[in-house]
């Protein structure tokens, strides 16, 4: 593979090791972190203690049952939208590419969100609905930028996929119009993404999802490789171009699909840990992929971290504290593009 990134950073740090040791050690830190600090400050031998299940019970109960599968959900949602994120991003050739900019998160939301009005209760039923979303979302996006274009062209997707976006916050608001207050506060909440409800069946169908989706994207990586040297050379390479990058765009949706069944909308998490992890040397696919969900698990633990300290007892918005670095993010990469 040729060195240079077409469509990400020329600029990497030396050592690419360097990297995974800081994201590692980074990603110990924070999850450490989310399991001391809380309305409850614990010690981190008096957590060791508790995941061992040694020690005062009420401590092994804040471990255990709140803080752990809070800190691990959120790092496996944002593991997946950064796995996802990246795939996008190369199945498009477009830095700026992502699940929620592309309406694929929206469309995951509407799926999820209607079958809450509805009454629908059963966490796997959700998933499924959030998934059956993101498909539409995918072939809807798809569809329109094949009308206006004639092809699925990558500037014409992602305007498609505003389109699809807003258009799927306006279902959203449809579906929840005749929701009881108590339904409504909480689906509105969680279409701003929170992991504050988190339980340990839902970590297990998140790592599933993630295993599962994001293994095949690391699998169909040196698709991903070829693909981003351009139409012609890829099939020049034996690559049926439109087959593989259908196949790669809706693996990639159906894991941002699981990550919004699992946490609600959050954005820009796809967009931003990707385009880092190509400046920290992730030229070729399969370690930029390995390395966007290192960082990206990294990201929306301290995220969630800030999301329910900043403003104790009160929870923010996990989607608002990620689009407050996701948003000047992307005006730069779009100044940085325009010029």
């Amino acid at each position: 593979m040729n060195d240079s990134a077409p469509y990400g950073t020329r600029h990497a740090i030396p050592s690419p090791w360097l990297a995974w040791g800081i994201g590692a050690l980074l990603l110990v830190v924070v999850i450490g972190l989310g399991l001391s600090i809380g309305a409850v400050p614990i010690a981190m031998r008096d957590i060791v203690d508790a995941l061992r299940g040694i020690g005062d019970p009420s401590t092994i109960a804040i471990v255990r049952d709140l803080r752990a599968p809070r800190v691990l959900l959120a790092a496996l949602v944002g593991a997946g939208l950064a796995s996802s994120g990246g795939a996008l991003q190369g199945t498009l050739r477009n830095p700026l590419a992502e699940p929620y900019l592309l309406g694929v998160s929206g469309g995951a939301a509407v799926g999820a969100v209607t079958a809450m009005a509805l009454g629908v209760g059963q966490p796997a039923l959700v998933t499924a609905c959030a998934f059956a979303g993101a498909a539409v979302a995918t072939v809807v996006v798809t569809a329109i930028a094949r009308v206006v274009g004639g092809s699925a062209d990558t500037k014409l997707l992602l305007m498609a996929g505003v389109v699809v976006g807003a258009f799927a916050n306006a279902a959203i608001l449809v579906a929840l119009a005749d929701a009881p207050p108590e339904r409504l506060r909480g689906a509105l909440f969680w279409m701003m993404g929170s992991a504050a409800d988190a339980t340990w069946p839902a970590v297990a169908r998140c790592a599933g999802a993630l295993l599962l989706l994001g293994g095949v994207l690391v699998w169909r990586a040196r698709d991903l490789d070829v693909l981003s040297l351009g139409d012609e050379p890829a099939a020049a390479l034996g690559v049926n171009v439109d087959r593989a990058s259908r196949q790669l765009f809706l693996v990639a949706s159906w894991l941002a699909a699981a990550t919004v069944a699992a946490a609600g909308l959050i954005g820009f998490v796809g967009l931003v840990v990707p385009n880092i992890a190509r400046a920290l040397g992730a030229r070729q696919h399969r370690p930029m992929l390995l390395m966007s969900a290192l960082y990206g698990a990294v990201l929306l633990v301290a995220a969630d971290l800030l999301a329910r300290t900043v403003r104790a007892p009160a929870d923010l918005p996990l989607g608002a504290v990620t689009a407050l670095v996701g948003v000047p993010f992307f005006l730069l990469r779009l100044r940085r593009l325009a010029a």
